[in-house]
């Protein structure tokens, strides 16, 4: 599938999007909502999903798609969207906090069409390019959100660097902390 213009736009707004997603998210609750500690645990998965992600890397996540290497190890040893299955758990637990069903149509609406429709396609023809033989051979063993296979402990482990850590994933903490916050103060205005 080309998505081309198209995907290059998705990969580049994706944090825009997000952030209309979680504005009507947060817009459709109720003053008294309970909180619900599945969502809460959802919302840590995925942000400790998206650390472990960011970590392995190792370089600078931005606006334009680029690899140095294909990243086969860590949480990329289990699913090829790691960074995305992150932000699944995260949009999931931010719906069940809101206790509203319509909360989650919208969110698998907007989830499809930013990340499995656009961005992820997009990505996948930049790796696909850039590295023709070994992305074949990794999309076989590893699906795009779920093992396919049972990775080695020796591909969970691989390089990590705190450093990108920080520098890449330093913006989505805050937004899911600040995020979440938000959702949970609903309760009382």
């Amino acid at each position: 599938m080309n998505v081309g213009r198209a995907g290059s736009l998705a990969f580049k707004f994706r944090g825009g999007v997000w952030t209309l997603f979680f504005l009507l998210v947060l817009f459709s609750m109720r003053p008294g909502t309970p909180v619900h500690a599945t969502g809460l645990a959802s919302v840590a998965l995925g942000q400790g999903i998206r650390f472990w992600a960011a970590g392995s890397i190792g370089q600078y996540r931005g606006e334009t798609v680029g690899a140095a290497t294909l990243v086969t190890w860590g949480p990329y040893a289990l699913a090829r969207n790691p960074l995305y299955l992150g932000n699944a758990l995260i949009g999931t637990g931010w719906c069940a906090l809101t206790g509203k069903p319509m909360a989650f149509v919208i969110f698998l609406v907007v989830f499809i069409t930013l990340y499995v429709l656009l961005v992820i396609p997009y990505e996948e023809g930049y790796l696909k390019k850039r590295f023709p033989g070994e992305f074949a051979r990794y999309s076989e063993l590893v699906g795009r959100f779920f093992p396919l296979r049972a990775p080695s402990l020796a591909r969970l482990k691989g390089p990590f660097d705190w450093g990108v850590l920080w520098k890449s994933e330093r913006h989505s903490l805050w937004v899911t902390l600040i995020g979440t916050l938000l959702l949970l103060s609903r309760r009382w205005w």
